[in-house]
């Protein structure tokens, strides 16, 4: 029987045999009597045109064989769109021009002429500047992003981007960023522009795995923009930039300590010395966003008093780092996630609204204010004050 069914198949395959019968789908192995265990297996010899490598892309991909035709579809732009997103960090870095953009309009307050082109010329340099530090450091910061769940899918930590391009990218922005500051603005936010990269690409990530001071030199990375759009639209670092720059300092410190406490076992799995990550308990973490957080209402109150912004501001910031304490004083009594997500999502609120009203409520309460924050005497025309006198 089985010399039989050989032969009707044969007969099938070469058109001999009647075009009724129906040929036999069972492998040879089996339609032979040959049992699957004693086939020799074929391992193919791997096609070294099947294989595509690029300098720039860590991954080897296999590409489908020349007599395979794929449609294009809409993924792979949306991935590229991804990936920019995050190497530069994007979404944060919003939050970057927002405050650089503040700091300009607050520090463009009591000129006559606001100049648009140059708010937007210091915002084009200042994102040059954070992208490149964005990417520096996700360069720079590979294998410890690597082993994190929040990071490891960033684009040199995955594998899907060299290191190498990513620093030389990384370089190029921020001496872009630099030129365009430095030959349309001013060398004063070029110089700031350039050290917040240096500070957060080169100084920050190798003191995070020694030291949980490490915290306080990222804040000074998010106190610099603030200053860089003052500055811009200054030319110095009056009194107002530095207060600017102290509620930013002071702001992301209960912000991240909330955060690293809700992220404490990711940070101890990339070998980061975060507060959170060496205080099991969270009592000495409480202990300073309490601080910290507190720390913002006479921060805040130094804008009314060097003349930035009124009593408004005074009023809103006295508030709403009132409300922010208290959330961080629940974290401190009760350390959970839960409340430590109370806190940090307390600290997203209480930066927008006290800097919108800081910028709604810009300028001056009297003519002392203004002079005490190092800015020159204001004319009747510029802010309706009646003297220009500092004595008056």
């Amino acid at each position: 029987m089985g010399h039989e069914s050989s032969f009707r198949t044969r007969m099938v395959v070469m058109g001999g045999a009647d075009p009724g019968r129906i040929l036999d789908p069972r492998p040879p192995s089996i339609r032979s009597g040959t049992p699957r265990s004693r086939q020799p297996r074929e391992i193919p010899e791997p096609d070294p045109a099947g294989l595509v490598e690029s300098p720039f892309l860590m991954n080897q991909v296999d590409t489908p064989a020349s007599s395979e035709i794929l449609e294009p579809t809409a993924d792979p732009p949306v991935g590229m769109r991804r990936m920019l997103m995050d190497l530069t960090k994007m979404r944060l870095n919003a939050l970057v021009l927002l405050t650089t953009a503040v700091g300009y309009v607050l520090g463009r307050d009591g000129v006559v002429s606001f100049d648009w082109g140059l708010l937007l010329l210091t915002m084009l340099g200042t994102g040059l500047a954070a992208a490149s530090a964005a990417i520096l450091n996700q360069a720079l910061e590979q294998r410890r992003d690597a082993k994190m769940h929040r990071t490891r899918e960033r684009p040199v930590a995955s594998g899907r981007l060299s290191p190498t391009l990513a620093f030389v990218v990384g370089i190029g922005l921020a001496y872009a960023g630099f030129a365009l500051l430095a030959g349309w603005v001013g060398i004063t936010p070029a110089v700031l522009a350039v050290s917040n990269v240096v500070v957060y690409a080169f100084i920050y990530p190798p003191l995070k795995p020694l030291t949980t001071t490490n915290t306080l030199f990222g804040a000074i990375c998010g106190a610099i923009p603030p200053m860089i759009g003052w500055s811009a639209a200054t030319g110095g670092l009056e009194a107002g930039a530095w207060v600017l720059g102290g509620v930013l300092f002071v702001w992301q410190l209960p912000h991240f300590f909330a955060l690293a406490w809700m992220y404490r076992e990711d940070y101890r799995r990339g070998g980061h010395a975060m507060l959170p990550v060496l205080d099991p308990t969270g009592r000495i973490t409480g202990q300073v966003m309490t601080t910290t957080a507190a720390l913002l209402v006479p921060v805040g109150l130094t804008a009314t008093m060097f003349g930035v912004a009124g009593w408004f501001s005074a009023a809103t910031a006295t508030l709403c780092g009132v409300w922010f304490t208290l959330r961080c004083i629940r974290f401190w009594r009760s350390p959970s996630d839960e409340a430590a997500r109370s806190a940090f999502m307390a600290s997203l609120a209480y930066l927008p609204i006290v800097l919108g009203v800081m910028v709604l409520d810009r300028g001056p309460v009297n003519p002392e204010s203004w002079i005490r924050g190092g800015r020159p005497p204001l004319t009747a025309e510029s802010e309706g004050l009646r003297t220009a006198d500092p004595d008056a």
